[in-house]
């Protein structure tokens, strides 16, 4: 959790259950932490946790077990991946090309880049 960053806190609240959940540490029918749980461990209000917890649940990443808490759905991890994959190619994949404009990097040397990077990891 970043206190100094721009991004709301419930929204990197978001995103830390979801990298858990894309990492395999939370499977499906895991508890995800609670309110309180986020709320004690980042000294942060609970209904700044439940406002995540919640786009989370109407997202269907999660669901509520009365009385129990929130747990993973069946489908989180491929919600998730696909919600992410949208926003990767929506957002950051048009901007890496208008920058490699502004730099003059051809689409081959680009994709040449790429490929690269493939090999390397």
């Amino acid at each position: 959790m970043d206190m100094t960053s721009d991004r709301p806190i419930f929204l990197q609240i978001v995103d830390m259950v979801e990298n858990e959940i894309i990492s395999g540490n939370l499977k499906t029918e895991d508890q995800a932490p609670s309110t309180n749980e986020f709320s004690k461990m980042y000294n942060i209000n609970p209904a700044t946790a439940r406002k995540g917890l919640t786009i989370l649940a109407d997202e269907g990443v999660l669901y509520k077990k009365r009385g129990l808490g929130m747990f993973v759905t069946e489908k989180a991890r491929e919600i998730i991946i696909e919600k992410r994959q949208k926003e990767f190619l929506d957002n950051l994949v048009p901007e890496l090309i208008r920058e490699a404009k502004r730099l003059d990097i051809d689409k081959n040397k680009l994709i040449e880049l790429i490929r690269q990077m493939e090999v390397d990891e």
